[in-house]
């Protein structure tokens, strides 16, 4: 049945693709593709008819989704005939409507994705974010990770461009696979954008994000970027990622670092949420991965909490990252102890290498406890946590760390709008797209 869903989908979004013929984004990457699009769509909005794809819609069925322009109808037999009614009406009626541009997220969970994505949405962009251990398991060494992701820049003709993360080797790597012309960003001094000079701010009196600001580099210019709302690495490698696709659309510097201005990031990524006990969150619950997670607690370890507050960094397992499973949990561990927090809270069987890596680094054992599984560990932070005290709480999807968050946050009502998974698909254990 999936199988005959995924075919009907295909077809229909090349055609609808071959009528408007719009300029297709394609973004790829190990970490960094959703705040990516995020960004560039920022930066677009108001010069541009662009649509970016919505939600987790990345995949075989989630990318001609974005391009039909509709939403899943996930079980609902007669919701994929609308689906279908509406592609074929685009297909047989001009909608002069009809984006120009569209932003596709490209993931892969297996050799071949790369391939079936681009074989239907051939990108005119191609942008790769950083290629590290997600998916290991499938692919079985980030070697193939990379070839695999590469696919989306081979597919790039010469008239298109190429946008590679420097910093992120295998990535900097593929400029040799592309006939486009190629632009690299990154904190290294050798890309293309660079971004220099980074201040992380944070107003703990108010529960509120100051953000981060940079310089931004550029063939010898130099700009200044504010980013009020954001507080992650992540975010600047995205900001920098729509900086080269504001260059390709003619967009000068200052206007693209004031479409940046007031950018956000989508629940999950850490998104500072006022916690209960006048504690702070930082909601980093979409997913993990051990780049990820290094890079969160890289930040949770340079801010400074009022004297008798404490911070807390609450991990759950990282999921499909194969051999590189007990590795990857203990350096997540050692950062921990590292990284001077005050307790380390580890969720589901894998995290106990976490856990004995943080032992080993030094940190007390009195400062660590583990659990099972979310509820539970959510339980135990509401009877500890005082005020002042910061908790990053972060995991893979299959962990829902976003039940923790729900947990301490000081208005759970919110949940909905401010939490990850919190449809109706989430409410048992997989997801429909």
């Amino acid at each position: 049945m999936r199988r005959v869903l995924q075919m009907k989908l295909k077809i229909l979004a090349k055609l609808i693709l071959k009528k408007y013929q719009p300029l297709v984004i394609g973004i790829t990457g190990s970490i960094g593709k959703t705040s990516a699009k995020e960004a560039i769509y920022a930066v677009l909005k108001d010069k541009q008819s662009v649509v970016m794809s919505q939600r987790n819609y990345n995949n075989e069925i989630g990318v001609p989704l974005t391009i039909i322009g509709a939403e899943s109808a996930g079980k609902d037999i007669l919701g994929w005939i609308k689906i279908f009614f509406s592609a074929c009406k685009l297909i047989i009626w001009k909608d002069e409507k009809y984006p120009r541009i569209l932003i596709l997220e490209m993931g892969i969970d297996r050799p071949g994705d790369m391939a079936y994505l681009t074989a239907i949405a051939p990108p005119h962009i191609g942008i790769v974010t950083a290629i590290s251990y997600s998916h290991l398991e499938y692919f079985g060494s980030v070697v193939n990770i990379k070839k695999e992701k590469q696919v989306l820049i081979e597919n790039l003709d010469n008239k298109g461009l190429a946008i590679l993360n420097y910093d992120s080797e295998p990535a900097r790597e593929m400029a040799a696979a592309s006939k486009a012309k190629v632009l690299t960003y990154g904190l290294n001094p050798e890309a293309d954008l660079q971004a220099q000079d980074i201040v992380f701010n944070f107003t703990k009196g108010n529960y509120e994000l100051s953000g981060l600001n940079f310089k931004l580099s550029y063939q010898g210019s130099i700009v200044p970027v504010f980013m009020d709302k954001v507080m992650s690495e992540t975010v600047l490698y995205a900001a920098l990622a729509a900086v080269a696709v504001g260059l390709y659309f003619k967009m000068n510097l200052v206007e693209i670092a004031s479409a940046l201005k007031d950018f956000s990031l989508p629940p999950g990524r850490m998104n500072v949420l006022p916690g209960i006990k006048h504690t702070f969150i930082i909601d980093d619950t979409y997913n993990s991965s051990p780049e990820a997670a290094l890079s969160a607690l890289d930040i949770l370890g340079r801010i400074k909490v009022e004297p008798g507050a404490n911070k807390y960094a609450v991990l759950g397992d990282m999921l499909e990252i194969g051999h590189y499973t007990v590795e990857g949990h203990r350096s997540v561990g050692t950062k921990v102890a590292k990284s001077g927090l005050d307790c380390l809270i580890a969720v589901g069987e894998k995290s106990r290498d976490t856990v004995r890596a943080a032992q080993d680094a030094g940190l007390d054992q009195d400062k660590i406890f583990h659990f099972d599984n979310s509820s539970a560990a959510g339980a135990f932070l509401q009877e500890r946590l005082q005020a002042g005290d910061i908790v990053l709480v972060k995991g893979s999807q299959g962990m829902r760390m976003e039940r923790i968050v729900k947990e301490i946050m000081a208005e759970p009502d919110r949940a909905p709008e401010l939490l990850v998974r919190q449809g109706a698909d989430w409410q048992d254990k997989g997801k429909i797209v």
